[in-house]
């Protein structure tokens, strides 16, 4: 019976000590063509697997003869159940070839791993922690069969039409989150539409929308709401004003508001919803379309900063199998969309008022038109050197803007803002991206007009930076701009 496990090039092996683990992989061996020869003290179990034709030997592991039989093998595997054999097994081996062979050597315990790694053990395993892996990979596969079979229901029980909402002002992980759940819709003859607050601002997030032909509908182009029978939160930070009852939720964050859903897969140990959707795709079985590929590709690179931040190993799997449907020249088109004026105007703005305390940047950056530019501005300001935390705020609509990037691990920059703005306005965000809206009252008391535009914002800055500083713990009273 075959495991699904490739063995590589190498073709004599040795297993001294064949139990039930040894037989297992001796079997496995051989049927993969390899040249494997077989040593145990035990003669009638000798005797039975020479009757399966295997080439098997008779002798105590425990002695230094049974390391001579074993010489010529490039690889030898000690897997008796009696672990102070193996540990004699390892010794006699290593004192005879001088490191030449490859030895894999089965322990019992942490303990007894490490006696083995110590006395020259390449690799060692415990059967008992491989158990409880491939338990709970089970597990974890068993609940992803029976999650989809409970999603796929519920979408199929929608009598109209389907609402996927994404957060307000959608990321790239919320919005080919949504397109994969609205793609597993489509599969199981269900319409369903995107559903948004706020705007698709970001040059990056608009060029992902309008390359990949993502359809989104804003909320406030719906004439009836109550033609939507069935809604789903996907990556959907924060409630809005959107009153509707919620049937689904699937996030890799905690929902900041309590809802009762008849659905509910919330995943922090994954850092993307795109890493979830992806799971989800592939356990319908279901052909994924370039378009919803790239989506997904692209929502996990960008939640991992290409796998360079908070990683999983189920965010690398399932970027592996999305890679070969994804069309990367789209990836790279959307990876370097061309800047706007506006957004140029705010970078300079803010690298020219930059104040840098540590490793620490916060900045003004005026009155400003497009608040995405915001976020663009302090992504960028995190590349200056000796920077690991940034914080650009601007004025518009009477309300002051802030937005915050963070690579540092011992910062959480949405608790940052929370802490800092959270009673006076609202905050969102994570560890590592988080934004904050004040009204600019609170602060000043000032009416907006050509006249007290300099002076509101002397004030904005001085109150928003000491603020700011003050929650980041850092003084704040001796500023620079990085030179």
């Amino acid at each position: 019976m075959s495991t699904g496990v490739t063995i590589s090039s190498i073709s004599d092996y040795a297993i001294l000590g064949c139990g039930s683990v040894g037989y297992a992989v001796a079997e496995e061996l051989v049927e993969q063509g390899k040249d494997v020869v077989i040593i145990d003290r035990d003669e009638s179990r000798v005797e039975s697997l020479r009757d399966q034709d295997l080439d098997a030997r008779t002798a105590d592991i425990r002695e230094p003869e049974a390391a001579d039989l074993v010489a010529e093998r490039d690889v030898v595997l000690i897997l008796a159940s009696d672990v102070e054999a193996n540990k004699a097994a390892v010794e006699h081996i290593r004192a005879r070839n001088d490191e030449s062979q490859f030895l894999v050597a089965r322990a019992s315990d942490p303990v007894s791993g490490d006696e083995l790694s110590e006395l020259g053990a390449d690799i060692v395993i415990n059967p008992s922690s491989v158990i409880a892996e491939s338990a709970l990979r089970a597990l974890e596969s068993g609940e992803l069969e029976y999650n989809a079979g409970k999603l796929g229901r519920l979408v199929e029980e929608t009598d109209s039409r389907m609402a996927i909402l994404t957060q307000d002002s959608p990321d790239p992980d919320s919005i080919a989150s949504a397109a994969a759940l609205q793609a597993i819709a489509d599969h199981l003859e269900v319409e369903a539409d995107i559903v948004y607050l706020g705007d698709v601002g970001h040059q990056e997030n608009r060029a992902f929308v309008n390359l990949l032909g993502i359809d989104l509908v804003q909320w406030d182009e719906i004439d009836d709401p109550g033609v939507y029978d069935t809604v789903a939160l996907v990556d959907h930070a924060t409630s809005s004003e959107m009153n509707l009852e919620v049937d689904i939720i699937i996030d890799h964050h905690e929902a900041e508001e309590t809802y009762d859903p008849e659905f509910v897969d919330i995943r922090p140990n994954m850092s993307s919803t795109s890493t979830i959707m992806t799971k989800y795709i592939q356990e319908f079985d279901m052909n994924v379309s370039e378009e919803v590929a790239t989506a997904l590709l692209y929502g996990i690179r960008a939640e991992t900063l290409d796998f360079k931040r908070d990683t999983t190993p189920a965010d690398l799997t399932a970027a592996a199998y999305l890679y070969p449907f994804a069309n990367h020249d789209t990836l790279e088109q959307v990876e370097s969309p061309s800047m706007s004026p506006e957004t140029l105007d705010v970078l300079a703005e803010a690298i020219t008022n930059r104040d840098v305390q540590g490793s620490h940047l916060v900045s003004n950056a005026g009155f400003v038109r497009d608040r995405e530019a915001l976020t663009q501005a302090a992504g960028h300001l995190l590349d200056l050197e000796g920077v690991t935390t940034t914080a650009v705020f601007g004025i518009a609509d009477e309300t002051i803007f802030l937005a915050g990037r963070s690579k540092d691990i011992r910062i959480n920059i949405g608790k940052v803002l929370d802490d800092a703005y959270g009673e006076m306005g609202e905050t969102a965000g994570h560890s590592t991206q988080a934004s904050a809206e004040i009204p600019l009252g609170i602060f000043t008391g000032i009416e907006i007009s050509e006249g007290t535009r300099d002076t509101l914002l002397q004030l904005t800055e001085e109150a928003v930076k000491r603020t700011l500083f003050d929650a980041m713990g850092v003084d704040g009273s001796e500023g620079s701009n990085g030179n």
